[in-house]
């Protein structure tokens, strides 16, 4: 099963600009997260400070009881080892065939003969399709390849955790939806802990178990993914609906003028080219592809989520329930016309979703 990260009080700044600030989340073990927000909120910034790559501030970035922020390089160098990282453009060194890339990270961290290479290698390249490509430089490739490149290099030191940097840019919508039908895939394999930085809603809303935001240099929320996706957070409205109505501007700070003007217009009937339809609401996650194992975060986190569903919004606590299955109720203790009365829980699982109260409806 993959680490748990635990973070409190996250801050990062550049010089007097401040990135976010007193980022508090922990990403369960095993389970897939995502990390939504406008361009410019520092959700790259977020990732390079977890694995140590930028210094924050102040707090705390714990994975198996190493802090990030605070240990000696040594132990930063061991435990960087727990992380499988696919960056943006998926960094793959140019002058090196795929095989070769993929192998760098084994050359470079263990001392495994070049037979032993081999057969990781080719059995990350097969795991995220790319058997037959070995020999392909990175200029020879499409870009969906790449990524997935990238991803089989993250992937060959058996991470606890992956990391995914938009995941899904410079792709169409078919390739991003095999790309998050492999992420799912992966998970179901490899029970590692997943987060996801995106834009892409369609994939938020499909792929995690748990939703966050960052916005304003805050993190708006974050916890189980029916609590973003049935939230009336005036930003969480407008940025899943792509709309230009709302707390978010073209350089994410908007003033209550520029507001104004936009509902004036809006009133007047002046569409913004956005639909209508309100794409919030609670849409069934991926399953892992037929003939591989279910997901063993599934259940942890059903276990997880009842643990702590009275303390979720009406919304949210409606989405669950709905999506229980009969032997679930009868598991949890959830009557079917009684509304929520989940049972005592079982041992051993934390209430490790916290979600703090934001105020992104002021202008």
């Amino acid at each position: 099963m993959g680490a748990e990260v635990v973070i409190e009080g996250l801050t990062k700044s550049f010089g007097n600009q401040a990135i976010w600030r007193d980022v508090t989340l922990t990403l369960p073990p095993g389970e897939v997260s995502v990390m939504l927000g406008p361009s410019g909120t520092g959700k790259s910034v977020f990732l390079k400070s977890m694995i140590g790559l930028l210094k924050p501030d102040r707090g705390r970035c714990v994975v198996n009881g190493v802090d990030i922020v605070t240990c000696s390089e040594s132990k930063l160098y061991e435990t960087r080892k727990l992380f499988g990282v696919l960056f943006q453009d998926g960094a793959l060194f140019g002058s090196m065939n795929l095989f070769d890339n993929v192998a760098f990270p084994l050359r470079e961290h263990t001392r495994k003969s070049e037979a032993e290479i081999k057969r990781i290698v080719l059995e990350k390249l097969e795991l995220t399709g790319l058997q037959g490509a070995e020999r392909k430089l990175p200029g020879e490739i499409s870009g969906g390849m790449r990524k997935r490149a990238g991803l089989a290099r993250a992937l060959v030191l058996d991470p606890e955790i992956i990391l995914c940097d938009e995941p899904d840019s410079g792709l169409d919508p078919v390739r991003t939806a095999y790309l998050s039908q492999l992420l799912i895939d992966l998970n179901a394999q490899i029970d590692a802990t997943i987060l996801i930085v995106t834009h892409n809603i369609n994939l938020a809303r499909t792929v995690p178990d748990n939703l966050g935001m960052l916005f304003r240099r805050e993190l708006v929320m974050f916890g189980p993914r029916e609590v973003l996706l049935t939230s009336d957070e005036p930003v969480v409205a407008q940025f899943v609906n792509g709309r230009r109505r709302g707390p978010i501007g073209m350089s994410e700070e908007k003033d209550a003028a520029q507001m104004a003007q936009e509902e004036a217009h809006a009133a007047s009937g002046h569409s913004d080219g956005s639909s209508e339809d309100d794409l919030r609401g609670i849409v069934p996650q991926l399953e892992p592809t037929p003939g591989l194992p279910e997901r063993a975060a599934v259940r942890r986190r059903k276990d997880r989520v009842m643990s702590i569903l009275r303390s979720l919004p009406p919304a949210a606590q409606e989405g669950i329930i709905d999506s229980l299955t009969a032997e679930d109720r009868a598991r949890y203790g959830v009557g079917v016309l009684a509304g929520v009365r989940p049972s005592p829980h079982p041992r051993g699982v934390d209430e490790v979703a916290t979600l703090p109260k934001s105020t992104w409806d002021r202008p």
